[in-house]
């Protein structure tokens, strides 16, 4: 279990290129799902990315690439998509994805300077049929405005429960200055039939304008893990468990892209019981 200094992980940038890259593993983390990995590429890069038993989902934050498939690929599925990309940040709306499952490896090359995120999890035990890769596009992100007044959050599910994949839930989530998410503080750690799911959480972040910084808390009901961060731009939050509150202070806005996973790919929370009464009120309002 991953120390409360454990949590904000910070980019490491090359002294040669300046891009910077983020690379968090199971192992790194402490657990056992969640994998996820941040990548800035100059104009014309070849990043490869080798086979292995974990499914993809590229998150093209920002600029243009070509997606190759490699080894594991079956009769009838599509060997690359080409083009993927276009939006200049994270905060332009929906953008696009590629879904890629276990076995697959990839290559991926950028038409211009570009940012991805790769978020991955183990292949579900006892799978008998295999996800077919694919182009998640923009049109097939479904849009949700959640909460009322300053606990507005602006939702694109990538990667929802109810669209195939072995375990990974992906989704962006865009919290305007001011404004409070993933509030009230709610977790899902504890697998409680019909009520909870326990499920590893990334939360990776940008800020606008980029100088910025968000606040976000995880804590327990024991208070074994009780830390308060200031995440900024590119930076990465681990939930291993607990609550996980997010803050964007006045006149910044806040993204994160969301990556989760667990031993049953369902998104089930349970709110902070100190907390819960917001709910009642906001809907009288």
């Amino acid at each position: 279990m991953p120390h409360t200094t454990d949590l904000l992980v910070r980019p490491v940038t090359d002294s040669a290129t300046g891009q910077s890259s983020t690379v968090i593993t199971p192992e790194t983390a402490h657990w056992n799902h969640v994998g996820f990995e941040f990548h800035q590429l100059d104009a014309q890069t070849n990043w490869e990315h080798a086979a292995n038993d974990r499914e993809q989902c590229i998150v093209v934050l920002s600029g243009i690439i070509d997606v190759h498939l490699q080894a594991g690929t079956q009769e009838g599925d599509l060997t690359q998509f080409t083009g993927i990309g276009g939006r200049r940040s994270v905060f332009d709306g929906a953008g696009h994805s590629v879904y890629i499952p276990a076995g697959v490896g990839f290559a991926i090359q950028s038409r211009g300077e570009a940012e991805i995120a790769v978020c991955s999890a183990p292949k579900a035990e006892g799978a008998s049929k295999r996800v077919p890769p694919r182009h998640i596009p923009p049109e097939a992100v479904s849009y949700e405005k959640r909460g009322v007044s300053n606990n507005v959050r602006h939702v694109y599910n990538i990667l929802p429960e109810t669209d195939p994949a072995d375990n990974l839930l992906v989704v962006e989530v865009v919290t305007p200055s001011g404004c409070w998410s993933s509030y009230p503080p709610h977790k899902h750690d504890t697998a409680t039939q019909g009520e909870e799911t326990a499920l590893e959480e990334v939360y990776f972040y940008k800020i606008n304008p980029d100088q910025g910084f968000a606040f976000q808390r995880v804590y327990t009901d024991a208070r074994d893990i009780d830390e308060t961060m200031a995440p900024q731009n590119n930076d990465s939050v681990l939930v291993p468990r607990g609550y996980h509150p997010v803050g964007a202070p006045h006149g910044y806005d806040v993204y994160y892209l969301n990556v989760m996973a667990g031993e049953h790919r369902r998104w089930q929370f349970r709110n902070d019981p100190a907390h819960e009464w917001i709910i009642a009120r906001d809907k009288k309002s």
